[in-house]
C-alpha cells in the first residue's frame, strides 16, 4: 500500500499555477451563509421513511419541475405545501442550485427548520458546480459531521474546478475512503494527463469496481497507451456494457477497425453507442457495405441508429448511395428526409433536395430551415426567401435558426427592405437578443451600406462573440472606413474575445483601403507571431493590394516569391490584385507576368485577358495587344457583362452592360445623359473660372 503519512511526497508528480481560475473566487454569499452557519445546529435527522404517500408525491413532483426548469412552478408548490419535512428543503435547495439561483438556494439554507447531512453535502455541490470553492470550504469546515459522501462531494469539487492538488490532499487526509473516493482521484489525475501517477494509484486500490477499471481504460486509451488498456480490459474480472464500449471506441479513434471489429463480435449485449461508434469508423475506411450489414445484423434495431448510418454516409459525400438505401428500408423517418435534404444541397443537387422536402407529408422547423439555408448556400437565395414566406403563411413557427439564415439571404442579395421587415418579426417573437440573430442583423446592415444601424444592433447586443466583432470590423473595412474599422478592433482585443483569421482578413483589409500600410504591416505580423494564426489567400491577397494600392510594387512581388519560397502555393486572387497595382501604377514588366501567371490558373478568366490588353495599349506595345486578344477569342472567351441591381420602392431593379430590355430604359437613359450633360458644364464652367483666375492674375502682374 502506498504511504500517505507525508503528501509531499507527491509534490513531484504536480505543476501548480497560483493564477488558476478557480483559485480566484472568493465567497459572495459569505454574510448570510456565516449566519445560517452561526445558527444553533439542530439534532441530526434521520430520513424519515414512513412519510405519508401526499408529502412523498409532493415532494417527487417539485424535484420534476426544478429538473425540468420550471422554477417559479417549483416555488408557487413550496409555498403552497401545508407541510414540509427535510427531503422538501433540500429538493428546492438542490434544484435552485441546479437553475442557477444561487442567492434563493443560500436563503433557503438559512431558513430551514431541520438540516441533515444530505443538506449540507447539497450545498458543498451547489457552490462547487457554480464555482465558488472558497465559500463551498466554508460550509465543509463548518459542518459538526461528515461522511464520506462529504468528502467525495470535496474531490469532485475540486477536481471540477482545476485544483487537483487540494483534491489529492482531502483524499489523503479524509478519514474512511470508499472506492468512489479512489475512482474520482485516479479520474481527476487522468484528466490533468497524470498518466503515471493516476497508473500507480489504480494498482494501489484493494478492491476496485467496474467503474474503477473503466475510468483507467479511458484514460489510456485517451493518451493513446491503447495496448496497455487493451490489457487492463482483458484483465477485468467483470466486463459490464460501458468497458466493452470504451475499447471498442478506442479502437475507433485510433483507426484500428479490426480489433474494434473483433471486440464488437465478443460483446455479450451489443450497445447502440458501441455499434454507432463501429459503423462510423468502417465509413471512415470506405467499408460501406460491411457498416450497412452490421447494422442489418444488430438484433436491437432503431431509427437512431439507422439515421446515424444515413449521415455517416452523407458526410463521406455518398449522399445517392445513402438515398438509395433510406428509400428502402423501413427505419427511414423525417429525420432521414432531412438528413437527404442537408445531403443533397452538400453537393448542389438543389432540385433534388427540394423534392424530397415537398414530398415530405410532416415538416418540422429543422426541415423547413435545412432547406432555407440550403437555398440560400446555393445561390437561390430567392427561393430562400420565398419558401420562409410560405412558412409563416402555413403557421409553422420559426426560431433562431430560421431567422439567421433568412437575415443572411437578405444580406448576400443586399435586399435592406425585407431585411428591415424580418427584423421586425425577430423583435415581435423576442429573438433580438439572440447573438446568432443580431450577428446575422449587423452583417446585414453593413452590407447594405447602412453602418448606423449596423453599429447600433451591435451596440444593443449583450454578449459579443468572435462572429460579432467580425461583423462590424468587416463592415466598416467593407465600406471604406479603415479607422473605424481599426478602433473597432482594438476595443475587441481588450475583451477576453480573441481574433480570428477572419478578423485580420477585415483588419488588413481596412488597412489597404485607407492606405496604412504600416499598420497593415504590423498587423499582419501580430497576426502570425502573436495569435499564431497562419496567413491564408485572403491575408496575402489584401497585404499585396494594400502594398500595391500604395504603389511598393517591388515589395508586393518580394512577398509573393517569399510564398513560393515557402513553398506556399500562390493563388490566382494573389496574382490578381498584383495585376490590379499594375495597372493603376503602369508597371508593365510585373504586371505580364501577373497576367501570365492567374492565365495559368484561371485560363477563361476574361477580366485579365482585357486588363493586359489594356495595360500594352497605354505602353504602344500594340501587337502585344493583339496577340492577347486573338489568343481570347482562340480559347473561346467572352466578356462577362457588367451588372448592378438597385432597390427603388420596394422593388429590384437588375441592369447588364449593353441590355436595354428594361421597361423604363428610355427614361433611364435620358436622365443620365442629363446627368452628363451637367457634369460636362460643370467642369467646362470650372475649366473657364480657371482661366479667367489666369488673366486676371497675369493683367495683374503686369
Amino acid at each position: 500500500m502506498l504511504c500517505f503519512s507525508a503528501l509531499d511526497k507527491w509534490s513531484m508528480f504536480f505543476t501548480f499555477s497560483p493564477s488558476s481560475p478557480a483559485l480566484k473566487f472568493r465567497p459572495f454569499y459569505s454574510i448570510k451563509l456565516k449566519q445560517a452557519l452561526s445558527t444553533p445546529t439542530p439534532k441530526w435527522h434521520k430520513q424519515n421513511h414512513t412519510v405519508t404517500t401526499p408529502i412523498k408525491t409532493l415532494n417527487s413532483k417539485l424535484s420534476g419541475y426544478m429538473r425540468n426548469g420550471l422554477v417559479k412552478e417549483a416555488h408557487k408548490l413550496f409555498d403552497e405545501m401545508p407541510r414540509r419535512n427535510t427531503v422538501t428543503w433540500n429538493a428546492m435547495i438542490r434544484g435552485c442550485f441546479q437553475n442557477g439561483q444561487i442567492n434563493q438556494a443560500v436563503h433557503l439554507f438559512h431558513q430551514m427548520p431541520a438540516r441533515d447531512i444530505f443538506s449540507y453535502n447539497t450545498v458543498i455541490c451547489g457552490f462547487m458546480h457554480c464555482g465558488d470553492v472558497a465559500t463551498a470550504e466554508d460550509v465543509f469546515d463548518h459542518m459538526p459531521f461528515r461522511d464520506v459522501v462529504t468528502w467525495n462531494t470535496m474531490i469532485s469539487g475540486y477536481i471540477r474546478n482545476e485544483l487537483i492538488h487540494e483534491a489529492f490532499r482531502v483524499f489523503h487526509t479524509m478519514p474512511e475512503k470508499d472506492v468512489v473516493s479512489w475512482n474520482l482521484v485516479i479520474g481527476g489525475l487522468l484528466k490533468s494527463e497524470k498518466i503515471d501517477f493516476a497508473r500507480r494509484l489504480f494498482y494501489e486500490m484493494t478492491t476496485r469496481d467496474a467503474a474503477s477499471w473503466t475510468i483507467i481504460i479511458s484514460g489510456l486509451v485517451g493518451a493513446g497507451h491503447i495496448s496497455e488498456a487493451r490489457e487492463l480490459f482483458e484483465q477485468m474480472p467483470v466486463k459490464d456494457v460501458r468497458a466493452w464500449s470504451t475499447i471498442i471506441v478506442g479502437y475507433v479513434q485510433h483507426g484500428d477497425i479490426e480489433n474494434a471489429e473483433l471486440l464488437f463480435r465478443r460483446m455479450p449485449d451489443q450497445d447502440l453507442y458501441s455499434a454507432n461508434a463501429l459503423i462510423s469508423g468502417l465509413i471512415d475506411n470506405k467499408r460501406v457495405s460491411d457498416a450497412v450489414n452490421l447494422f442489418f445484423e444488430m438484433p436491437n434495431k432503431c431509427q437512431k441508429l439507422w439515421n446515424s448510418l444515413l449521415l455517416g454516409l452523407i458526410r463521406h459525400g455518398l449522399v445517392e448511395e445513402a438515398h438509395a438505401l433510406s428509400a428502402k428500408s423501413p427505419f427511414s423517418d423525417f429525420v432521414s428526409s432531412t438528413n437527404m435534404i442537408v445531403g443533397y444541397f452538400g453537393i448542389s443537387e438543389v432540385e433534388v433536395a427540394v423534392k424530397i422536402f415537398e414530398l415530405m407529408p410532416i415538416r418540422d422547423t429543422t426541415v423547413w430551415n435545412a432547406t432555407i439555408f440550403g437555398l440560400g448556400e446555393n445561390d437561390s437565395g430567392e427561393d430562400g426567401l420565398k419558401l420562409f414566406i410560405r412558412m409563416r403563411e402555413l403557421g409553422q413557427c420559426p426560431d433562431e435558426a430560421t431567422f439567421t439564415s433568412v437575415l443572411t439571404i437578405c444580406s448576400n442579395l443586399s435586399t435592406l427592405h425585407l431585411g428591415k421587415q424580418t427584423h421586425a418579426h425577430v423583435i415581435r417573437m423576442g429573438f433580438e437578443y439572440c447573438t446568432a440573430v443580431s450577428n446575422a442583423l449587423v452583417t446585414l446592415y453593413a452590407r447594405c451600406g447602412n453602418m448606423d444601424s449596423a453599429l447600433r444592433e451591435f451596440t444593443s447586443m449583450p454578449i459579443h462573440d468572435v462572429i460579432s466583432w467580425n461583423s462590424i470590423i468587416c463592415g466598416f473595412a467593407h465600406q471604406g472606413d479603415g479607422e473605424k474599422a481599426l478602433e473597432m478592433f482594438k476595443r475587441m482585443i481588450l475583451t477576453d474575445v480573441h481574433p480570428n483569421h477572419i478578423t485580420f482578413v477585415g483588419v488588413l483589409s481596412a488597412c489597404s483601403h485607407a492606405g496604412l500600410v504600416d499598420q497593415g504591416k504590423f498587423y499582419f505580423d501580430c497576426m502570425r507571431y502573436r495569435y499564431l494564426i497562419q496567413p491564408t489567400t485572403e491575408h496575402y491577397t489584401c497585404v499585396v493590394d494594400m502594398l500595391g494600392r500604395h504603389g511598393s510594387i517591388g515589395e508586393a512581388v518580394a512577398l509573393l516569391d517569399q510564398m513560393r519560397a515557402d513553398a506556399i502555393e500562390v493563388p490566382a486572387s494573389v496574382w490578381g490584385a498584383l495585376l490590379g497595382a499594375c495597372r493603376m501604377y503602369n508597371n508593365v514588366e510585373v504586371g505580364e507576368r501577373a497576367g501570365e501567371r492567374v492565365l495559368e490558373i484561371e485560363p477563361h478568366n476574361s477580366g485579365v485577358y482585357l486588363i493586359l490588353a489594356e495595360i500594352f495599349m497605354s505602353h504602344g506595345r500594340i501587337s502585344d495587344a493583339q496577340r492577347i486578344l486573338l489568343r481570347m477569342k482562340e480559347k473561346g472567351v467572352k466578356k462577362q457583362p457588367g451588372c448592378s441591381w438597385i432597390e427603388v420602392n420596394d422593388r429590384g431593379h437588375l441592369f447588364l452592360a449593353g441590355d436595354s430590355s428594361h421597361p423604363e430604359f428610355g427614361s433611364i437613359r435620358a436622365l443620365l445623359d442629363l446627368v452628363h450633360l451637367e457634369i460636362e458644364m460643370s467642369i467646362a464652367n470650372k475649366k473657364s473660372c480657371q482661366e479667367i483666375e489666369l488673366l486676371l492674375d497675369g493683367g495683374y502682374c503686369k
